[in-house]
């Protein structure tokens, strides 16, 4: 059947596969193929893959086979290996090395940096909060013959953004206008976003403003950013607000927007309010998503309510829900801070059955600032041979 694989079918499997892929045997594998072509385009995307499952080592080796095969690196295939360093866990030294690779690509006339390039290293340096190699890359972009696009500049101020560094993400809208690139309902989405974690709610309104009355529309995720950076500042009735002015405008909630009023709901102290939005959910959608479950216990578990949690757990857990992660990390931390020891000796048997054994990482992330996973453990009171002391072995 992998014989008769079409080559977007072939790198389609092979980027969603989750093994390990050997990049070795994947190219020797095409080679034998009756489409094989050795050219940039196999050898890139290959590359890319390979980078994006973190095997930079194997990126680095077919861009060495592929020149030895007799073929010429392009631009494309640049980008593709400097992508592949920048998946790559030590970002100090990937940015050295995409830097290293972007000025070797200055000096290779079939390989001069085209916008991909300058829009994967602007972003990964904003990122990396570099703001001084950010502004070198953009100096270095106006002396050149590439123009920026819509997607430089997004991506820029997104990684800004995220970071919580407004004044840079100002800095490069202004140059956006200045460069006379229009703003789309990304760049839009991402001021609103980034606004409102900083609760720069002035200017988030603003921009929703000039949103409404620009060509764009706002899609769900301007809603749901408003709605939950309000809730989070317990501005119940702006959140209110916003979701009538999204369904007075015919949007549908989206789970993710159902998920943003239960924490508004949550952080307002208005519970009974959350618990109507959840049970509208279970009663009208077939399949419910674990982070909705997860939202409304986190609502309980906020308020000090964990028997409501644990009541709303089981109740789930009856009716099909399976538990992640995450479920189980918010209630061990209630619990835990509530110090209800039956309801925690309760839910490691829940662990137990569904196969889950906690290791050092959960419980850290789990108890956060409420002491060590060691104090914790002997609370329980936990008898040998039970679930609880089982587990504490486990995780030494």
């Amino acid at each position: 059947m992998l014989s008769s694989l079409e080559p977007n079918i072939a790198f389609f499997c092979l980027k969603n596969s989750e093994r390990e892929i050997d990049g070795f045997n994947a190219l020797r594998w095409m080679q034998k193929q009756r489409w094989y072509i050795a050219d940039n385009g196999v050898y890139s995307k290959l590359i890319s893959v390979m980078g994006k499952k973190g095997q930079t080592r194997m990126a680095m080796w077919l861009f060495s086979e592929m020149r030895n095969s007799g073929c010429r690196p392009d631009t494309s295939v640049y980008n593709a290996l400097i992508t592949a360093h920048l998946h790559s866990r030590d970002k100090s030294k990937a940015l050295a090395k995409a830097l290293g690779y972007f000025e070797k690509m200055k000096g290779i006339e079939r390989c001069k940096p085209n916008i991909v390039t300058y829009n994967i290293l602007l972003r990964a340096f904003a990122q990396a909060r570099n703001v001084d190699q950010v502004n070198a890359l953009f100096k270095d972009l106006e002396n050149s013959s590439v123009s920026p696009d819509v997607y430089t500049f997004n991506g820029v101020m997104d990684a800004y953004g995220k970071n919580g560094m407004i004044r840079e993400m100002e800095s490069v809208l202004s140059r956006m206008k200045s460069n006379q690139c229009k703003p789309d309902v990304i760049t839009f989405n991402l001021l609103i976003d980034s606004y409102g974690k900083r609760q720069a709610f002035d200017k988030m309104e603003q921009v929703f403003k000039s949103l409404l009355r620009s060509k764009d529309k706002p899609t769900l995720p301007t809603f749901n950013s408003m709605i939950v950076n309000y809730g989070k500042a317990r501005l119940r009735e702006k959140a209110e607000s916003i979701f009538k002015k999204m369904t007075d405008m015919g949007y549908t909630p989206s789970y993710v927007t159902n998920e943003s009023l239960i924490t508004t709901y949550g952080l307002c102290d208005c519970v009974s309010r959350a618990r109507e939005i959840f049970d509208g959910i279970m009663e009208n959608s077939k399949d419910i998503q674990v982070s909705t479950v997860n939202c409304m216990l986190d609502v309980y578990c906020i308020n000090g309510l964990p028997s409501e949690a644990d009541k709303l757990f089981e109740y789930a857990c009856s009716n099909g829900f399976l538990p992640d992660a995450s479920t189980y990390k918010l209630l061990y931390k209630a619990y835990t801070k509530a110090n209800m020891k039956e309801l925690l000796q309760k839910l490691l048997k829940h662990m137990d059955k569904d196969g889950i054994v906690p290791n050092k990482k959960f419980f850290l992330e789990a108890l956060g600032a409420f002491g060590s996973k060691q104090a914790t453990i002997e609370s329980c009171d936990s008898k040998p041979g039970s679930s609880s002391s089982q587990i504490s072995a486990k995780t030494d």
